[in-house]
């Protein structure tokens, strides 16, 4: 986040928001700001291609590594689930879903397609759900309706909850193993499926469209960061401390909440938005884009934001659920500056570029 509920009424919006996002996204042409005028004649086509070719390419090569990381990782532990096997795990595990951080906000094109997302990243998990699938030993992984039984966060459930080793020794043992197995080949696969995707046919449809009109990369990448924003100011942060619910916290709901890493998720995943947003730093980006535009000052804004936003989260310590009792201010403080950024994105940068904001948020700005 990818892109959640209240013990699932948070996971039911996401999917909702993720939805409209996807629709609205695909739909050609039409409305919103006119394409901007570009008088220094900015190389769309050089920036389009480095998002490409040394981000987006590489960050699903990067998954892809991880996931078959984890999958011989898990196999040792189930093989043998002992607290030793098991704290192994756990670090694989933590660079999985640090990867997978590195592509949620590029969930467009192949990745849109296959509700990349959705599947992989839908949180809470529906535990409860998944026990009656152990149980039952049937369960359909490809189905929409599945998404918040599989991925990351399910995989955050089954093997790192307080009874996790002793359930893989119990009388469900056979169905849960393969439970576990089913869920990283399903992962697996669809991270192949994405990347394959950009490499044999999406990589030249993206680099060829430089306008700015809905449907086009350029709308994509905005909306992609105004989304992932609000994800991180809602489903991440705000919404398990409490800021749609009158101050009532939801610690289980937060990201990564078995393993405690709920802050170093969202850490990484505003890390892996600002080098999206400055194009890795050594290619052209969209703060080059919007330098090219006049907006000299909106860029640097928003690069201090990011930087704010950042150093505010990095004051905030795992696990999260901690923190929201002993951080207080400090979680404050991160709201406050990713809502700033939120704004910047979603509303300056946005018109800067003529991108016309197409999802709908959750909670509003």
């Amino acid at each position: 986040m990818i892109k959640l509920n209240r013990k699932m009424a948070a996971a039911a919006a996401t999917v909702l928001a993720v939805a409209t996002f996807v629709i609205a996204c695909s739909k050609g042409g039409g409305g919103g700001t006119p394409e901007p005028t570009n008088p220094t004649g900015f190389d769309k086509t050089a920036m389009l291609t480095n998002y490409a070719d040394a981000l987006i390419i590489p960050a699903y090569t990067n998954l892809q590594t991880q996931a078959t990381a984890l999958e011989t990782s898990v196999n040792t532990f189930l093989a043998t689930p002992n607290a030793t096997t098991q704290a192994a795990l756990k670090t694989v595990f933590k660079d999985t879903y640090l990867r997978f951080e590195d592509v949620s906000v590029d969930q467009f094109g192949p990745a849109e397609t296959a509700l990349f997302n959705n599947f992989v990243n839908t949180f809470p998990t529906d535990s409860a759900v998944i026990e009656g699938n152990i149980l039952r030993g049937t369960y359909d992984l490809s189905a929409n309706a599945s998404i918040s039984q599989q991925g990351l966060p399910a995989l955050d459930y089954l093997l790192f909850n307080p009874h996790a080793v002793t359930d893989f020794t119990g009388t469900t043992a056979t169905n849960r193993k393969k439970y576990v197995q089913d869920i990283v080949s399903a992962m697996k696969t669809r991270v192949s499926t994405v990347l394959n995707g950009w490499k044999n046919t999406y990589r030249a449809t993206f680099i060829a469209n430089t306008r700015s009109d809905s449907g086009s990369p350029i709308a994509f990448l905005i909306n992609q960061f105004a989304f992932e924003m609000d994800q991180l100011k809602g489903p991440r942060i705000g919404w398990p401390f409490g800021k749609q619910s009158g101050g009532t916290q939801y610690p289980n709901n937060t990201e990564g909440f078995n393993t405690g890493i709920s802050v170093a998720l969202a850490t990484e995943n505003l890390t892996a938005l600002k080098n999206m947003y400055n194009g890795g730093g050594s290619g052209k980006g969209m703060s080059d884009y919007v330098v090219s535009l006049s907006k000299q000052t909106l860029n640097s804004d928003v690069m201090a934001q990011f930087d704010k936003a950042l150093s505010a989260l990095r004051a905030v310590p795992d696990p999260y659920t901690t923190s929201m009792t002993t951080k207080k201010p400090e979680i404050e403080a991160a709201y406050r500056e990713i809502q700033i950024l939120l704004t910047l994105i979603k509303t300056d940068v946005a018109s800067a570029t003529g991108v016309r904001i197409t999802y709908q948020d959750t909670d509003g700005d």
